[in-house]
């Protein structure tokens, strides 16, 4: 697939087929994602990739959890609930997946039930867990360069006909995730990027969402018009 092809066509996918992804194909993409840049080359990410009893068992305790009202604990920072335009582009992306699974306004059970698949890491086969060396925490760098290696992750695993999506609500009960992933003490959890092959009859899977243009995000200085 050519490089173009991958950016363009990559999708967040939010249904997923329950067929297994080999260990040797997982191993290959991370192989090309942590060619990504890091500050300085230090290479701050680790990966605990889950499939199978373990990762079932962590979305059990991530929707027990969520159900019983215990608070979350994501172990990054999370700031204030957006506002302005980056709350109305949250609610825009909300709206298109919404009207793809045909969820209502007022249907509040379809959207609790939406919601929880994503503690469920959307029921996919595999789940990878991003941490990073705790002696680096309150680095700024740091969590920019898991988000460059978990940029790379996506776009390798799309090039092999794998979907992901990056989640935050997979981590939300990180005592959990921590516990049944193994996760040391000298980690510190940053995002859960669920991963499979997709189900092209999921409807949600068709959205894509709207980026805003380059005149929009970009100024150049210094350029002949």
């Amino acid at each position: 697939m050519e490089f173009d092809d991958v950016i363009l066509g990559r999708r967040s996918i939010r249904g997923y087929k329950p067929d297994p992804v080999p260990r040797k194909l997982i191993e290959e993409i991370l192989t090309l994602a942590m060619r990504a840049p890091s500050s300085m080359n230090t290479q701050p990410w680790h990966f605990h990739v889950l499939t199978g009893a373990p990762l079932d068992r962590i979305r059990a305790g991530n929707t027990e959890r969520n159900l019983a009202g215990i608070p979350h604990s994501r172990e990054f920072r999370t700031g204030e609930a957006f506002a302005g335009v980056h709350r109305e582009r949250q609610i825009a992306v909300a709206k298109q997946l919404f009207a793809a699974m045909g969820i209502a306004r007022e249907d509040a059970a379809a959207r609790q039930d939406w919601v929880l698949r994503g503690f469920r890491q959307f029921d996919a086969p595999v789940c990878v867990i991003i941490t990073y060396d705790r002696v680096l925490a309150g680095s700024d760098d740091t969590p920019f360069d898991c988000g460059a290696v978990t940029n790379c992750l996506v776009n390798a695993a799309w090039s092999r006909g794998l979907g992901c999506v990056i989640n935050s609500q997979g981590i939300m009960q990180s005592p959990v995730v921590r516990e049944h992933a193994g996760i040391p003490d000298d980690q510190v959890i940053m995002k859960a990027i669920a991963m499979g092959w997709p189900d092209e009859t999921f409807p949600a899977n068709a959205v894509v969402s709207e980026r805003k243009s380059v005149s929009e995000a970009a100024v150049f200085i210094g350029f002949d018009e």
